[in-house]
């Protein structure tokens, strides 16, 4: 499942690419089509995330709420002015397809091309195009809507006026294992299977610990460490969490894959920092967990 930085780099194509104008949208697959007539023709005035949520906000006071889930993507492609080119979501695992500027500037627009039979929606301006498929929720909220959703969701690592302090009341009040209230969105919105398994391998942490038992300056730091790796993500389009010295000669934009995670799928392989052959994967609360057997105790 594309992890929050994924989120708020689709709201910052948005930003860029779509923001002040009118779009048509429409629903080739057909599943959004009340939906997409209820925005047909308006004009965009604002995109932003909130954890692995995604919202587009128009003249008529009504939003359009994504999330991905396990399958969603999005695709964009415009003309040479378009900034947009990419496809982001599921499709691409852990890193994005991005063209060229180069590349785009070869291509005469002449047009989005025919929409794939699982397009669920389509929102097009003058000079470039958004394709969604797979997603797990796209909906039309009004303003009511937007805000009890937004309600449910914990603070967001990657909003720099989110007040951690939910999150860290999250993890006062509960026994659960501090690797599960990681996934928690109504705790702490955006944190996915990887950045949950990295953080607590950077912080030495044993994803089993109880939450509330993990101390005071633990917690912050596990909330200061994934606003680091975070918006590291949303900068790369990809998740690296080693450190330099991890990785020694290998730039954060050229580690991903091979370099860019210290135990995340990397079962079979001895651990970056103790040597061993520790990492371990099992199951908690139906997730993949990734952690290391020797340097988180």
């Amino acid at each position: 499942m594309p992890e929050g930085h994924s989120i708020h780099r689709v709201a910052r194509r948005f930003q860029d690419a779509f923001v002040g104008q009118r779009l048509s949208a429409s629903s080739p697959q057909g599943r959004f089509a009340q939906g997409a007539a209820l925005v047909d023709g308006a004009r965009a005035v604002e995109a932003y995330a909130h954890g692995k949520h995604f919202f587009l906000v128009f003249d008529n006071d009504l939003t359009l709420n994504v999330h991905l889930g396990m399958y969603g993507a999005w695709t964009f492609g415009g003309d040479a002015t378009f900034r947009a080119s990419s496809s982001i979501g599921a499709p691409r695992k852990m890193g994005e397809e991005e063209s060229s500027d180069s590349e785009e500037a070869e291509r005469e627009y002449v047009g989005p091309p025919a929409p794939r039979p699982t397009t669920r929606v389509r929102l097009e301006s003058d000079n470039g195009w958004a394709d969604l498929i797979g997603a797990t929720t796209c909906r039309i909220l009004e303003p009511t809507g937007v805000a009890e959703l937004r309600k449910k969701l914990g603070p967001d690592p990657l909003d720099p006026d989110a007040d951690p302090t939910p999150f860290y009341s999250a993890c006062q009040k509960t026994s659960r294992p501090i690797g599960a209230v990681l996934m928690d969105q109504q705790a702490i919105a955006g944190i996915g299977n990887i950045y949950r398994a990295e953080s607590l391998f950077r912080a030495g942490l044993d994803p089993h610990t109880p939450a509330h038992r993990v101390p005071d300056e633990t917690t912050a730091l596990l909330w200061r460490d994934n606003v680091r790796l975070m918006s590291t993500g949303v900068e790369l389009g990809r998740i690296v969490t080693t450190a330099p010295e991890h990785r020694l000669g290998v730039s954060s934009r050229h580690a991903w894959p091979t370099h860019a995670n210290y135990v995340y799928g990397r079962v079979g392989h001895t651990c970056r920092v103790c040597g061993n052959d520790a990492i371990v994967m099992e199951d908690m609360g139906g997730r993949k967990l990734y952690w290391c057997t020797v340097c988180q105790t």
